[in-house]
């Protein structure tokens, strides 16, 4: 059986939550980093990255409750959210939308590429591409193009993943060659289609809201349970509390850590009856 693990993106909170809860899981018998395909959009391009290196689920996990050294402090506040809102909302053409994001992001005044770059070597446990299948979604700035990187796609991890995690209006698109790419979450939080074919699916989505012409996950997942198992996790009332409402604060990455691992014990059984025995 073919099995898929979904991670969506939700800032250094997102990170933390769903290392919490793939170690939660862990802990009871269900080992979703075993997948063999694993899709990381934003925060899940981080936790994708990490679970692909060999490193143990449970070390990664360890490292959230340390103090969040080399993290930059941002906030993803109301005026970063409007100006979003307002440059992809106005089309219902979901490439032009995508397009009209990229050019607000690269106008705002964001730290410079270089320092952001250092922040994702800083995440990762390795700089070269895992021999699971592993991909990475960002979108093309000026085009507004949706991007899936993987290890045949030329492009570094670091960048992928940097890319990735480019936020519009809070972190610089990155540049790879003579493109700029933000945000995979401007084309989705989630990108769960990008696991057809799997016959399990996980999803694990901290963020699953969408604006404009954005797809939405209940219709992403829909369409994969035509031919798939498929269960998607979001945080619960206590894991919200912990991430509180700034994503990209690194105080509360230890809180949401611990959040998804204790909301572990309430998700196993349902995760364990769509991911089937282990082995």
């Amino acid at each position: 059986m073919t099995r898929a693990l979904v991670l969506g993106g939700g800032g250094v909170t997102g990170v933390a939550w769903e290392l919490g809860l793939l170690a939660g899981l862990a802990q009871r018998g269900v080992d979703l980093v075993g997948a063999d395909l694993v899709v990381g959009t934003s925060a899940g391009s981080v936790v994708g990255a990490q679970v692909c290196s060999g490193v143990p689920v449970q070390e990664l996990y360890a490292a959230q409750l340390r103090p969040a050294e080399g993290e930059v402090a941002a906030r993803l506040g109301a005026g970063v959210l409007l100006r979003w809102a307002w440059a992809g909302g106005r089309s219902r053409d979901a490439v032009r939308s995508r397009a009209r994001v990229g050019a607000m992001a690269c106008a705002a005044r964001t730290p410079s590429e270089a320092s952001r770059r250092a922040v994702i070597e800083g995440r990762l446990p390795v700089r070269e591409w895992p021999a699971r299948r592993l991909l990475v979604t960002a979108v093309d700035a000026a085009s507004g193009e949706f991007v899936v990187f993987d290890a045949a796609s030329g492009v570094s991890l670091v960048d992928a993943v940097g890319a990735s995690c480019a936020v519009p209006g809070v972190w610089p698109p990155v540049t790879i060659g003579d493109r700029r790419f933000v945000d995979g979450g401007v084309r989705s939080a989630v990108n769960a289609d990008l696991a057809e074919g799997a016959e399990a699916v996980v999803v694990v989505a901290p963020v699953s809201s969408a604006f404009g012409p954005m797809p939405r996950l209940a219709a992403q997942v829909a369409a994969l349970r035509r031919s798939a198992r498929v269960v998607v996790v979001t945080p619960d009332a206590a894991a919200r509390r912990a991430i509180g409402r700034n994503v990209l604060d690194p105080a509360r990455r230890a809180g949401a850590a611990r959040a998804g691992r204790a909301q572990a014990a309430a998700v196993a059984d349902s995760v364990a009856a769509v991911w089937g025995p282990v082995g």
